[in-house]
Formats: structure tokens, C-alpha cells, sequence
């Protein structure tokens, strides 16, 4: 919010006011190039403020006929992400650890702030494809909401565009920090972490294949323990590629010569010369995971059930995700050495794989413990 606090508005709206504007500005289709898209058609409050369907990208655009290239990511729990860097390190960490790539915000952590990844979908050509600022502010002063708007930062706010602009942003930015809507902490798994609810004991179980280093070894990359009295994110903010396949749904890919490389590009620029990055994305978090439709950052998964199981055998059975068992089909050949080999995955061909079936339904069965609002108050156990 640094733009905020250099910029000088006539009026300097209270945190609460720009919360209620910024809810209002999410859900404002008038923002977009077609009249017909919000911040909120792609991210839905219903799924954790996650894609609204079960398409690998969606459509936006001036005609709402221009194809994304990313599944869309869940807005909840980003909080206390911090800005991308190439070296992390974890304040909390007594080693002092150099984690390596991690933070930012979107699927390659190239959005430093809230304040800055609300900036992008306003100005995408598939998303709400607004040629620059100026022409978003000019919608704004035509809507519905420019009422409120002059009410919270000035009568002559949209004199200037710029200063407008900062206004709009940030106003979204405070709108995705508001608690109750962004971070309620309201999951079963909350509740049981609070000692006011039981896991059954199929939760249990896979809470502990889960954690179990040797077998899911989920908790590396999600950690699932609190930590210094703060809940667990399930996510380490990092990045890590994991060769998931290609997803032919989305129109990008038709031309054989496309990759999405992630860190590398094509949509941040400034790590292409980065090899060592290629094929990496964020780590999600996996609060909430049970209300997606589409897993991974190129939505070629559409259910749990099948994302589960690619941890599980993608190395045991590749062709089960691969045409001909050929692979990590979504890197080019010279980049397949950054995929990641570490546990649940193996380097040896045909490995068994490290956890069962079962052992799959139970993490199934815990992951959807990080439901919010399905808190319960019986004692734990």
C-alpha cells in the first residue's frame, strides 16, 4: 500500500470503507472491456474464492471468447505472502535456511503485493482487457459505484487518472485481507487444531500418510503443523516443478511449439535466462482444495481424486497420465532435469509406488478436513 499512503487523496478512506468499496469494485462487471466480467467471475466466493467451474482456464476478453492459459488460483489465505525472491529466507527459521525460489503472488510469483496482483486481471487481454489504466478509471467514473467512490477519496478523485487508479487498487488490496471473507481459519481441521474437534480415524490416518516423509510427504512442500501459535498456510510459499502432463483443453497449447514454463515465462519475463527454474509454479495452498474442480496450474486434473493419484503413480504408471508413457510432455526435453524426484515421486522406473489405494482415499479424506466452514465443536479426543 505504499502508493496509497504517497498518494494525495482529498479524503483518506478508513480501512473499513475501503473494504466495503473493495467488495463492491470485485464484483463490478462495469470494470471490464465486455460489461460482462468481474474480479469475482473467475474467482468465486463460493469455492474459496476459486475458478466458478470446472474449465482448465477460463474465458474473458473484450468478447468473453479469449482463452486464459492458467487455471485460475484461489485468492484465499495469501495474506502473508511475501514478494518473490530467488534466495528465501524464513524469518521464523532458526537455521536460516536458503529455501531458494519463493513468494509472489499468481501461479509464478511474479505479482509482488495484493496491490499489484489486483493491477493484472484489469489489464489482461484474456481476462477484463482494458488497454491501460486510464480506460479502466474511465469505466469507473461511468459505474455505478463512482458514487462511493468520490465519497471515499474525493469529490475531484477522477481528475486524476493516476491518482484514481491507486484508489481502485487499493481498495481491492484491503478488500483481500479482510479475515472473514480471505483468512476465517473456519475448517474442521481449524477446529481440531483448537482441540474443539475429533478427526475419524480415517482422517487420522491420512494425517499421518500425509506428514510420513517416506510415504506422501505432502507436509514438505504444504506443511500441515502449527508453528509459533500460527495455523498452518499449507503451502511454503515455494516453487517446484513436478512435470505434471500436458492439458490439450487449453488453446495455447494446439501449437506444439508453446510451453508454459512458469518462472521461466511466457507471462513474467524477468527469470527467462533462469533454466534452472523452467517447469516450476507456485505451491498452492491446500486449504479449500476439496472445492476445485481443476488441479495444477494448467487444470489438467478434474478431480481429487486424480491429483491424489498423481503423486501416487506418476512414476509407477506413467502411462496412466502420459500418451505412450512418454513423460513430463508439458517441458521440453532440456528442462525435464528440474522435475522433482523427492517423495511421494521416485527416479526409479516402475517404483512402486510409496503409499496405497487406501492410504490415497485416507489423504483424500483429510484433505477435506481444510474446508472452511465445516468447524465443528466436539471435543478432541
Amino acid at each position: 500500500m505504499t502508493a496509497f499512503y504517497a498518494a494525495k487523496f482529498e479524503r483518506q478512506p478508513t480501512a473499513a470503507t475501503l473494504t466495503a468499496l473493495g467488495r463492491t469494485l470485485f464484483f463490478d462487471t462495469a470494470l471490464s472491456a465486455s460489461g460482462r466480467m468481474s474480479c469475482a467471475s473467475c474467482h468465486d466466493p463460493a469455492r474459496a474464492w476459486g475458478p466458478p467451474n470446472g474449465r482448465a482456464v477460463q474465458l474473458g476478453g473484450a468478447d468473453l471468447r479469449t482463452s486464459g492459459v492458467r487455471a485460475v488460483p484461489s485468492l484465499r489465505y495469501q495474506q502473508d505472502t511475501p514478494p518473490f525472491s530467488e534466495h528465501f529466507t524464513d524469518d521464523d527459521d532458526d537455521d536460516g535456511l536458503d529455501q531458494g525460489p519463493a513468494g509472489g503472488r499468481d501461479w509464478d510469483g511474479r505479482a509482488p503485493s495484493a496491490h499489484e496482483q489486483a493491477r493484472a486481471p484489469l489489464l489482461s487481454p484474456f481476462e477484463m482487457a482494458n488497454s491501460d489504466s486510464a480506460a479502466v478509471v474511465a469505466r469507473l467514473a461511468r459505474s455505478a459505484a463512482a458514487p462511493r467512490f468520490r465519497d471515499a477519496f474525493g469529490e475531484h478523485v477522477f481528475e486524476t487518472p493516476a491518482l484514481a487508479w491507486t484508489g481502485l487498487l487499493t481498495a481491492l488490496e484491503v478488500f483481500q485481507q479482510s479475515p472473514a471473507d480471505f483468512y476465517p481459519y473456519s475448517s474442521k481441521y481449524d477446529a481440531y487444531l483448537r482441540g474443539n474437534a475429533r478427526l475419524s480415524a480415517q482422517e487420522r490416518r491420512g494425517l499421518a500418510v500425509f506428514n510420513d516423509p517416506e510415504k506422501g510427504n505432502c507436509a514438505q512442500c504444504h506443511p500441515s503443523a502449527v508453528r509459533r501459535g500460527a495455523a498452518p498456510q499449507f503451502t511454503d510459499r515455494g516453487f517446484v516443478a513436478l512435470g505434471v502432463p500436458r492439458n490439450r483443453a487449453i488453446p495455447a497449447n494446439s501449437v506444439g511449439t508453446y510451453f508454459d514454463l512458469g518462472l521461466c515465462g511466457p507471462l513474467r519475463t524477468d527469470l527467462a535466462s533462469h533454466h534452472e527454474y523452467c517447469g516450476m509454479f507456485k505451491t498452492p495452498t491446500l486449504r479449500n482444495v476439496a472445492l476445485r474442480s481443476v488441479f495444477f496450474h494448467n487444470g489438467v486434473f478434474t478431480s481429487l481424486d486424480e491429483a491424489v493419484r498423481f503423486y501416487q503413480q506418476r512414476d509407477a504408471r506413467p502411462e496412466s497420465f502420459y500418451p505412450g508413457g512418454a513423460k513430463f510432455n508439458d517441458l521440453p526435453a532440456v528442462y525435464r532435469a528440474n522435475v522433482t524426484f523427492d517423495a511421494p515421486f521416485s527416479k526409479g522406473a516402475r517404483a512402486a509406488p510409496r503409499f496405497s489405494d487406501a492410504e490415497a482415499a485416507d489423504i483424500i479424506a483429510f484433505l477435506c478436513t481444510r474446508t472452511d466452514g465445516t468447524a465443528t465443536t466436539a471435543p478432541r479426543e
